[in-house]
Order: structure tokens, then C-alpha cells, then sequence
């Protein structure tokens, strides 16, 4: 998989890419990530890339122009370009397995206080990573990109993404490392017990605790077993799981 990043700050991206396991996966070639100054494409002096709104208002637009040769130029048959947008659908990680399978895709960062809105038809889908405001798309784009680089076969342990949040629309439950007993705050016993049937079920039953309490909204998508109804059931009396 190839992913651009068009960008006018490509020093705060690339930062972030010469790290941990993006870093890995770039040098074990699982993914390709190629960072774009958008100043390489203006044709104006000092590489200018933003002007003034017409109709005034306060701030600046970054310009139709080099976002129309930057893309021109990198967009191949098989590329789906990304823009980053409050007023896109809210990014999950459906989208991110379905993004991860793409060959190309070319990810706009925008800055200031926004874009020329020509530069939206030139895009393939608007995306946004929540209700709120970033000063630019960077972090954005880059959040993006970590999300599809530990999806690339062979960047993590195939073990690891079953046990994830999310993956089942469930959070995740909790995790616990040596020492056992510090300060008087433990582990739980089931965990260093040895029976992998008990560690299954307390697994399975903080999972469904913790998404009931802080992600309700996530159980109305989950394909729930009838032993998870029953937890279930129990989470909701407040029940403890014996075992």
C-alpha cells in the first residue's frame, strides 16, 4: 500500500513517521508513506499557497491551484483521494480495514482556516475524526495513517488485532504486567491462575463491562453470543462474575 501526504508542514509529518512501528513497517516495505510539500506545486514567488477569502472574512484559504497540479500529478487509476473534514463521515474502524485493502490513496492536510471548496471535487471521500476543530489536517492525516499501517499484514501480530477495540465493537478489556502486588494495588487472581477457560470468560466479561459503562452506544452494532447476554444481564444487576 502507497499513501501521500500533501501537506504544507511536511517536517511535523515526517516526525511522526520515523517512529516505533510506522517507522518498522516503512523499512520492512509493508507500506510505502511519502510525504508532499504543497509548496512544490505553486507557481507563485516564495512558494505562496494561501491567500485571502473572497467576500471577505478573517484568515486564510489555502489555494485551488497547487492542490489542483499536486494531486494531478500524483493521482494514478487506482488512487482514492482523502480529505480530512469536519464535514465528512466520521472515521471508525470499518473504514480503516476498508482503506487498509486500497493500493494508493492520497491524504489532503489542510491548514488555516480551511481550503478553496474547488479543491472538494477533486476528492474521492471526506472523512473526519470527530466534533472538533484541529489548526490543521496533519494530525488528522496522520492518524489516519497509523490506523492503516498496523492493519498491513505482518506490521503487528494477527493475535493482536482479534483482542482489539473495536474490532468487535466492544472495547477492549482490561490488561495487567508484572509485579503482581504493588503497593497493595493487584492483579486479578484469575489472571495469574493458569486456566485459560476462567482468563476467557473474566477476558470476555470486562470486555462487555467496560463497553457497557463508557461505549453504550457500541452494543446496539455488536453480534452478541448468548453467553455474552448473559454477562450481560449480570454487568446490569451488578453482578459479580464467579469463577
Amino acid at each position: 500500500m502507497k499513501v501521500d501526504i500533501l501537506t504544507i508542514f511536511p517536517a511535523m509529518v515526517s516526525a511522526y513517521l520515523e517512529e516505533s512501528i510506522i517507522k518498522r513497517a516503512i523499512e520492512d516495505q509493508k507500506i510505502d508513506i511519502n510525504v508532499v510539500n504543497l509548496r512544490d506545486y505553486s507557481d507563485l514567488s516564495s512558494s505562496q499557497v494561501d491567500d485571502t477569502p473572497y467576500g471577505g472574512g478573517g484568515g486564510m484559504l489555502l489555494m485551488f491551484p497547487p492542490f489542483y497540479r499536486a494531486i494531478k500529478d500524483l493521482k494514478k487509476e487506482n488512487s482514492k483521494v482523502i480529505l480530512p473534514s469536519p464535514r465528512g463521515k466520521l472515521y471508525h474502524q470499518g473504514i480503516a480495514k476498508n482503506w487498509a485493502q486500497e493500493e494508493h490513496l492520497i491524504i489532503l492536510a489542510g491548514h488555516y482556516e480551511g481550503i478553496d471548496e474547488r479543491v472538494v471535487e477533486l476528492v474521492d471521500e471526506e472523512i473526519s475524526l470527530g466534533d472538533y476543530i484541529l489548526t490543521g489536517g496533519e494530525l488528522a492525516a496522520l492518524i489516519i495513517v497509523d490506523s492503516l499501517t498496523r492493519l498491513q499484514e505482518g506490521v503487528i501480530k494477527a493475535a493482536s488485532h482479534q483482542n482489539e477495540s473495536f474490532e468487535e465493537n466492544l472495547l477492549e478489556h482490561p490488561h495487567y504486567t508484572k509485579p503482581q502486588d504493588y503497593q497493595g494495588y493487584k492483579v486479578p487472581e484469575v489472571l495469574v491462575s493458569g486456566h485459560h477457560e476462567k482468563i476467557r470468560k473474566w477476558r470476555r466479561y470486562m470486555s462487555l463491562k467496560e463497553t457497557y459503562y463508557k461505549r453504550p452506544d457500541l452494543l446496539k452494532k455488536a453480534k452478541l453470543t448468548k453467553e455474552d447476554e448473559i454477562f450481560l444481564e449480570m454487568i446490569k444487576a451488578k453482578k459479580t462474575l464467579d469463577i
